[in-house]
């Protein structure tokens, strides 16, 4: 729960308080969106872990789900959801899910793993708001 919470507190602290709020998204379009992320990492996951490979050293590690952030964040058109994963040291590991509509559904088009410095900086250039 502390992870969560920590997480939580991350994901508020990105908009911060000069943050703007996009328009309201629909109950569905949430529900939409949530259910893309979830089905996204459930289609990628080996063995139930959601692969990722370090560029920097090569290195795969696998990471297990824990717990989605309630907070969606809006890039134009598209969308910026985030949740929380498990290395295998049990260290909480942020995923940045860039999210994009595609006729009544939605789809991920890139994920930021344990890097949340791009999301930062898009947001520092008002090119990204928290969807109230």
């Amino acid at each position: 729960m502390r992870k969560f919470i920590f997480g939580l507190a991350m994901c508020i602290n990105l908009v911060g308080a000069q943050a703007s709020f996009a328009e309201t998204v629909s109950t569905a379009d949430r529900s939409g969106l949530q259910a893309a992320m979830f089905q996204y990492i459930d289609r990628q996951a080996v063995e139930g872990m959601f692969l990722h490979m370090d560029m920097r050293d090569g290195s795969v590690q696998g990471l297990a789900p824990a717990k989605a952030h309630p907070m969606i964040l809006q890039m134009g058109k598209n969308f910026v959801l985030c949740t929380d994963f498990f290395n295998k040291e049990g260290k909480s590991v942020n995923v940045d899910f860039y999210v994009a509509r595609r006729g009544a559904s939605f789809v991920i088009f890139h994920t930021e793993v344990d890097n949340r410095a791009p999301l930062d900086k898009l947001i520092k250039d008002g090119k990204v708001v928290m969807v109230d």
